[in-house]
């Protein structure tokens, strides 16, 4: 038995792997045709543009990677099953469930790749598409700053932060105080600083004005110490999107924005997005199996394929709206990431009894 469950995970990973690499082709494709519009601009040219749409591949193969393990299933059982061998392999006594759960079985190698991929090659990879475009872009520079700027609040203080050139520097900063009751007590702002690694931002031109019964007093700084109240580690992801961050890193990020009590829901709601993942892949799989083991006109590939992406759109669709009421109703990440993979696997059920009744 354990051959033929061999076989079943061979043909469905190599459907998997078809489709992955196929769609990730398609989305590159699609990619690399909407920045054929920057081409020209700056220092940017379409060896840039073929970079950038190269480097953003990994990220682009693991946002594929639920709705291939979907087409998949109905790719590879589906042919299976439209010469029949599904059912010989379930007239020598393989169940229809133990041919998912050697599909489903598949689920822990391809997580535990995904899992490497977004540790060590999607950051770096993704940060560098990143900088080679806004470095070839010229024109886009001010575009960059306005997108890099950056608020957080702390110990009775907020910091602005206008551009992170790198992880030890910053520009264009405003720090105020405030004072218990919420008056302000004092503005700085310099022009760049020095990020150290003991939380210590040494500021460089700095104006200070001091607020005393109601006057200020200003006074001009050529340098100044500022203890910040950010760690070290996240300074290192002030300028990266949560999307960018490696898993180990952003969960560890969460957690010393939590301790700084600093707003955490947009990273929560990317970590769990990654949780996530395998519970949508199991709910994908699920999903196709009505169609598999349905009635002989889902055989059809077409059929089969059609199906599979009307799925996939409502899916997916379902993900992004569950995300954005997550963010605007501060729901719990946990339930808006998790809902549409449950859902999705209750209606699998529900389908797939119906269809043996």
């Amino acid at each position: 038995m354990k051959r033929f469950d061999r076989y079943i995970q061979m043909v469905t990973l190599r459907a998997f792997l078809l489709v992955a690499l196929g769609l990730t082709a398609l989305f590159s494709l699609l990619e690399f045709v909407d920045q054929l519009a920057f081409v020209g601009q700056g220092h940017y040219r379409l060896a840039d543009a073929a970079a950038y749409t190269a480097l953003l591949g990994p990220a682009r193969f693991m946002q594929v990677t639920p709705i291939a393990m979907l087409l998949a299933c109905l790719l590879g059982l589906g042919g299976l099953a439209k010469h029949s061998e599904l059912t010989a392999l379930q007239g020598i006594g393989l169940s229809e469930a133990r041919i998912i759960s050697a599909v489903l079985r598949l689920v822990v190698p391809i997580v535990m790749v995904l899992f490497l991929l977004a540790q060590f090659v999607v950051p770096g990879t993704r940060q560098m598409a990143q900088e080679g475009r806004a470095a070839a872009l010229a024109s886009a520079t001010q575009k960059d700053d306005q997108d890099q700027a950056f608020w957080a609040h702390g110990d009775q203080q907020y910091l602005s932060v206008r551009r992170f050139p790198s992880e030890t520097q910053a520009d264009d900063i405003d720090i105020y105080r405030f004072a218990a009751d919420g008056s302000m007590t004092s503005y700085l702002h310099a022009a760049r600083a020095q990020i150290g690694a003991d939380d210590v931002w040494t500021l460089r031109d700095v104006t200070r004005k001091d607020i005393v019964a109601d006057q200020f007093h200003t006074s001009q700084l050529d340098s100044m110490a500022w203890h910040a109240f950010l760690s070290s580690r996240q300074i290192r992801f002030l300028s990266l999107p949560p999307e960018s961050v490696p898993p180990i890193a952003l969960y560890r990020y969460i957690q010393d924005l939590k301790r700084h009590h600093l707003p955490a829901m947009r990273y929560e709601q990317e970590l769990w997005a990654r949780i996530s993942m395998p519970f949508a892949m199991i709910a994908l799989i699920a999903c196709a199996a009505p169609f598999v083991f349905g009635p002989p006109r889902s055989q059809n590939v077409g059929y089969r394929m059609a199906i599979g992406v009307a799925i996939a759109i409502v899916f997916s669709l379902g993900q992004e709206i569950t995300s954005r009421l997550g963010l605007l109703f501060d729901l719990n990440p946990a339930l808006t990431a998790l809902t549409p993979s449950v859902l999705l696997m209750m209606s699998a059920a529900y389908v797939f009894i119906h269809t043996r009744e």
